[in-house]
Formats: C-alpha cells, sequence, structure tokens
C-alpha cells in the first residue's frame, strides 16, 4: 500500500496565512505544510483540503482514479474547492468498515473527541491508522495488533501516541509519522528532535511511503539527563520526552513545604501540566525505583535529592562534614549513580546547573554547588543522551 502525504499541515496550514510568528516566517521549502491530506494508492482520498488536486499533480498523481473520498473532520481553514469528477465527500458512522472496489478495507475508528479516525486495510493486507487533529482513539482493548503506520496528530496529541503504545497497537515496528503539523513549534531541526523524542518523524508535502516499509527512526534514550538554571524550562523539556509513552511515574524529589505558598503554587502548576494518565511518586529514596521492573521514570530533580542527602549526613556542618559527612554523602551518591547504571527502566531526569552562576558567598553554598556537580556529572556519564535547556531551548550535549 502506498500513500502519498497531499499535505502535512494543520487546517490552516503552515505558515499561517498573516502570522507573524517566527515559526511561520521560518517554514518554507519542505517545511510549509497545506493541510493534511492523504491519497492511498491513487484510490481512496482522505480529508479534501484546499489545493487537493494541484497537491496530488505537483506530487506525479491524478485524482482521476479515487473512488472514495472520507472525512474526518470539520475543515476549519480556507474555503475548499471540490475537484470535478470525484465522488462526494462523507463520512462513515463509527465502527462501520466500507469494502472498496480498489480492494481496500476502511473502518471508522471512534475518538474521544469531535471527528473520525481510519483503519486502512490494503490489498496486501497491511493496516495503517489516520487520526484527525487533536484526537485520539476512543474504547481501544489491549492488546491490540500493531498497525504499520499510524499518523496523527503526534505533537498536538502526544498522549495519543501513548494510548496507541499501552494497548499495543503502536510496536517498535510502526512506523509513526507526524501529521496536522502548527506553528506551536518551530519548524526544522527543533521540529524533527521533538519528533524524534517521541519516535516520530515527519515527511514534506508531496512524499509517498510504502505502508509497511522499514523506516529507521532513532532510538528512544533509556537514559536522558536534562540540565538547566532556573526557570530555564527544564522540567518542562523532561515532561514533553515523556508524553508520548504510557505508564509514567512522575518521582518528586521535594516533598511537602507546610507554610510555603510559593512552593505549593510551583508544585500545582506542574500537577497541571503533567498528563492526567501519569501516577505520581513523593520519595527521595530512588535506587529501589530504578531497581524495579516497570514503566518510565521522570525524576525532578536531582538538586532536591542532593539538598535531602546533605541535610541527613549533615553536610552543613563543617564538623560533620569532615568528620564523615563527606564519605557518607558520596556513599550515597554512588548507590545512585550505580542504580541508574544497572536500571532497565527508561529514565528522565532533571537537575539544575549551578556552575555558570555566581560563586557562592557561604562555604556551605559552595558546597552544595560543588557536590551538584559532581553528581550531575556521575549521573550524566550513565546516560545515552544529556541535554542542556537554556531560555526554553534544548541543547544536546550527547546522543
Amino acid at each position: 500500500m502506498e500513500l502519498t502525504l497531499l499535505g502535512t499541515g494543520a487546517p490552516a496550514g503552515l505558515p499561517r496565512h498573516g502570522c507573524p510568528c517566527a515559526a511561520c516566517a521560518t517554514a518554507v521549502g519542505d517545511e510549509a505544510r497545506a493541510a493534511t491530506a492523504l491519497l492511498v494508492d491513487g484510490a481512496l482520498l482522505l480529508d479534501l483540503t484546499p489545493g487537493a488536486a494541484f497537491a496530488a499533480a505537483r506530487a506525479g498523481y491524478s485524482l482521476t482514479g479515487v473512488v472514495q473520498v472520507l472525512l474526518s473532520h470539520p475543515h476549519a481553514g480556507p474555503a475548499v474547492e471540490f475537484p470535478a469528477g470525484l465522488p462526494a465527500p462523507g463520512r462513515v458512522p463509527d465502527g462501520r468498515e466500507l469494502a472498496l472496489i480498489s480492494g481496500h478495507r476502511v473502518r471508522a475508528v471512534p475518538l474521544d473527541s469531535p471527528g473520525t479516525g481510519y483503519e486502512v486495510t490494503g490489498p496486501d493486507s497491511t493496516r495503517l491508522l489516520y487520526l484527525p487533529p487533536g484526537a485520539a482513539p476512543a474504547g481501544l482493548a489491549a492488546p491490540a495488533e500493531p498497525y504499520d503506520m499510524v499518523l496523527l496528530d503526534v505533537l498536538g496529541r502526544p498522549s495519543a501516541l501513548a494510548q496507541l503504545r499501552a494497548t499495543g497497537a503502536v510496536g517498535p515496528t510502526t512506523d509513526v509519522l507526524a501529521v496536522h503539523l502548527d506553528h506551536t513549534v518551530p519548524p526544522g531541526p527543533e521540529l524533527h528532535r521533538r519528533l524524534a523524542a517521541a519516535g516520530a518523524r515527519a515527511v514534506p508535502d508531496g512524499e509517498t511511503v510504502v505502508v509497511g516499509e522499514y523506516h529507521a527512526v532513532p532510538d528512544l534514550p533509556r537514559r536522558t539527563l536534562v540540565l538547566g538554571g532556573a526557570r530555564s524550562g527544564k522540567s518542562v523539556e523532561a515532561e514533553r520526552r515523556l508524553a508520548a509513552l504510557p505508564d509514567v511515574l512522575y518521582v518528586a524529589t521535594g516533598g511537602t513545604r507546610e507554610e510555603d505558598p510559593d512552593w505549593a503554587e510551583r508544585v500545582a502548576a506542574h500537577r497541571e501540566r503533567r498528563p492526567a494518565s501519569w501516577r505520581t511518586a513523593e520519595t527521595r529514596d530512588l535506587p529501589p525505583l530504578l531497581a524495579r521492573e516497570g514503566g518510565p521514570l521522570l525524576i525532578d530533580c536531582l538538586s532536591l535529592w542532593l539538598t535531602d542527602a546533605m541535610d541527613s549526613v549533615g553536610a552543613w556542618d563543617d564538623d560533620t562534614w569532615a568528620q564523615g559527612g563527606r564519605s557518607a554523602l558520596h556513599e550515597r551518591v554512588d548507590a545512585l549513580v550505580a542504580a541508574v547504571r544497572a536500571t532497565t527502566r527508561t529514565v528522565v531526569a532533571v537537575s539544575n546547573e549551578v556552575g555558570s552562576g555566581v560563586v557562592p558567598a557561604t562555604a556551605s553554598g559552595r558546597r552544595f554547588r560543588d557536590e551538584l556537580g559532581r553528581l550531575n556529572a556521575a549521573f550524566a556519564a550513565e546516560c545515552e543522551q544529556v541535554l542542556l535547556v537554556v531560555a526554553g531551548q534544548a541543547l544536546p550535549l550527547r546522543g
């Protein structure tokens, strides 16, 4: 089964007409995208969008062989012209299946939002799933048979991809293509970096892909350390890296602080940002979690873990530090690093990068800065990927 992507953008396209944002200004060439529309084997058109006939002609195809036009969602972009000779577009009731004279079978997939998803089985028995913008399947049963290809709003609705992975509908060999791409993410390297972190890819408008053909997608790093200064966006970056994975456990190492409204506000902001399906554990006992089998861990953050560890060994007192506190702390750090080295779980950890700031005025402040630098370096040595976040921009240091 061959699939030609006549467009891969959001309904309003990319760039959006009249939008002055930086993402739209740089969406040129292969990064400019018309509203998403898919042509399957020249016989099935999924979503009729502006300029579909011209887009097909540019890709070397004609719409004259189309026997079925299906709509997945109300189109909110520019007016859509109806090319002469095309079958009347329509939508299929949820759960209903169509058998086309071309040999394709199409089943309408119920969604958790307005619109219809389509599962298409080709004459060669390959299977693809296409979802409209911002949608996820409703009521998927597990285990599901993996699709050969899935096309969905990866960046706008990463939880949909996580849900598909949780049921087995997206497996290690499933080719995940991002469509409905909007100006909320800068095009070019940043777009492809974020997609790679979700185990997905994007292709230019007009490209034809073969469903079931293997495409190498960067493996998701099993261990990642995200560094950054205060309010750099490091936690957002860490959360984004796991948003498309199921069964995530958020490990909060900060604990609770009574009568500290600012801390409570920060904790609430983090909770509101996280997917509702994520679980939370408030603990600083990290080695047992790392040793246990299970889903991905997001550890936020190592600097708070170190603060607690230094509290417990009396590291703030010079005499205690000299008389065993240093060695006790290093034993705890070594145990944590050994647990990271041995873990089989996917781990994303957050930590502060404090080595680039001013030199602390107190001995205890300098001690914390030095020990956090050592912890970050030791933890990073065990990670496949290390990122530094500055002003919300993630800079890869490794991987």
